[in-house]
């Protein structure tokens, strides 16, 4: 590709040189810049990886904090569930393993195992794909995307305020993911 061809990048106001001694004397000057250009995408792009798998390393330690809270959020649920359901159903004499299997049925509305465990695997995905390199804008366009869609998942789930503390924090963090994945090839 001949920059100085492209409509207006070079202007002359004479035309007493030829194109090769033209080239001749912006060559040097052109080869300057580009290679300062290079290398100034270059540090930006490392810049932008390192902040990047910051994100997603803050990101695996909060999964890891819903991890943590999740047994006990579906056993709280699952208790008093059963608590409220033997209260409904006082002495009416309906077996007492039908109910622990319905407390089962609705507690597992409350589980987000999968999320999570899309979301650990979203979050490798993406680090792989930043320290490999090469042109992968788009693929991590869609794994924010994805991420997003499970941090919602698991923000609808979440039965205390600490696990939709953590999933509000996830859907930051995902957003800036997204904001700065739009700017990689």
């Amino acid at each position: 590709m001949n920059i100085a061809s492209m409509p207006e990048v070079l202007s002359l106001s004479e035309e007493s040189e030829d194109d090769a001694l033209l080239f001749e004397r912006l060559e040097p000057v052109l080869r300057q810049a580009l290679e300062m250009f290079v290398e100034n995408r270059t540090r930006e792009g490392e810049n932008l990886k390192k902040d990047l798998l910051d994100k997603l390393s803050e990101m695996e330690q909060i999964v890891g904090r819903i991890d943590v809270r999740a047994p006990e959020i579906v056993a709280a649920y699952e208790k008093k569930l059963h608590d409220k359901v033997a209260e409904l159903l006082g002495t009416t004499g309906i077996d007492e393993d039908r109910i622990v299997e319905e407390v089962t049925i609705y507690s597992d509305k409350v589980c987000t195992d999968e999320e999570r465990v899309r979301l650990h695997s979203h979050i490798k995905n993406m680090e792989k794909k930043l320290i490999d390199g090469g042109s992968v804008g788009r693929e991590l366009d869609f794994l924010a995307q994805e991420m997003n869609r499970e941090a919602n998942t698991t923000l609808s789930k979440a039965q205390d305020l600490v696990t939709a503390d953590d999933a509000i924090a996830l859907k930051t963090l995902i957003e800036k993911i997204r904001e700065q994945v739009q700017n990689i090839e």
